[in-house]
């Protein structure tokens, strides 16, 4: 009888502890993207030099989508960088983005039309 009784009680604790939960924390709701300010680009050459070698990083790894995304901040931050124009549009070609790539070459030409690689640039477009 003993048993029994020390079993029940056992038993009532055991579901009284699975009823009495914590509550669950919610996860704060996501940033509405109508409420973000866009970001506001002004010259900025050492940023847009960070954004290079970052960009420089992630197609040595191999993922040109994040490259071609940093090469892209780069000459927002200095439209006059030609070294990132080309990076830009040798990483859209990568990425089989040809109509972007054209015009990433085609700015990398009006900055640079005398560099060693021209020639060739000239023949992708």
């Amino acid at each position: 009888m003993a048993r029994r009784l020390c079993l029940f009680f056992v038993f009532a604790a055991c579901t009284l502890t699975a009823q009495q939960q914590p509550p669950v924390a919610q996860e704060p709701p996501e940033e509405d993207s109508t409420l973000v300010e866009p970001k506001e680009y002004t010259f900025n050459p050492l940023q847009a030099e960070k954004e290079l070698r970052t960009g420089k990083f992630y197609a040595k790894k191999g993922n040109h989508k994040a490259a071609s995304l940093r090469y892209q901040e780069a000459t927002k931050w200095n439209p006059g960088l030609p070294e990132a124009w080309l990076l830009l549009g040798e990483s859209l070609e990568k990425r089989k983005d040809t109509k972007g790539a054209k015009e990433a070459y085609a700015k990398y030409l009006e900055l640079a039309p005398d560099a060693k690689n021209a020639s060739a640039i000239k023949k992708k477009l």
